[in-house]
């Protein structure tokens, strides 16, 4: 009999519990029983945990900081890719050291060397590909839709995708 009331107690303490409005899984560490027994008990008296709605909103800030995330990072890519680009401008200055001596040098070049310029021009090629990778199948929520077409037409110009027949 001693464990019939103890179970009812709980029972009634889980209910004020949920009342205060904590989860089923603050409620069942409070108590020290499962998430199975404090699902179990709320379902048998028509109760449910809002965890739809608590998911749902979780969902939508998650994203709203990916995004976030994501034009943070494309704007660090594009300063990047675009100072980087830059040193391909004009001349090109290099620095060795080395020798019998042990000599420091600086060398001015006219241009930036082979390897510099495939170095440049593929992180600007990344970070132009990352930047408009999708662009293409995002509706036009927020009014990118100008944006997404200037980005397109851009594309085109440079050769880098083809006319479509649409």
């Amino acid at each position: 009999m001693a464990a019939s009331g103890t179970f009812d107690a709980k029972r009634a303490q889980a209910r004020q519990l949920f009342d205060q409005g904590l989860s089923c899984r603050a409620i069942a560490a409070k108590l020290g029983v499962s998430t199975s027994t404090i699902s179990r008990w709320a379902k048998a008296e028509g109760l449910s945990f809002p965890r739809r709605a608590q998911t749902a909103t979780a969902t939508v800030v998650r994203e709203f900081d990916m995004a976030a995330a994501r034009i943070r990072l494309a704007e660090k890519m594009t300063k990047n890719a675009d100072r980087v680009l830059d040193t391909l401008d004009g001349h090109y200055l290099v620095y060795s050291f080395g020798g019998k001596d042990n000599d420091y040098n600086e060398h001015t070049l006219d241009e930036a060397p082979i390897s510099a310029r495939r170095e440049a021009q593929t992180i600007g090629a990344i970070a132009f590909d990352k930047l408009t990778k999708g662009l293409e199948s995002v509706e036009d929520v927020d009014g990118l839709a100008p944006v997404e077409s200037m980005l397109g037409r851009l594309a085109l110009r440079f050769g880098l995708t083809e006319a479509s027949d649409a």
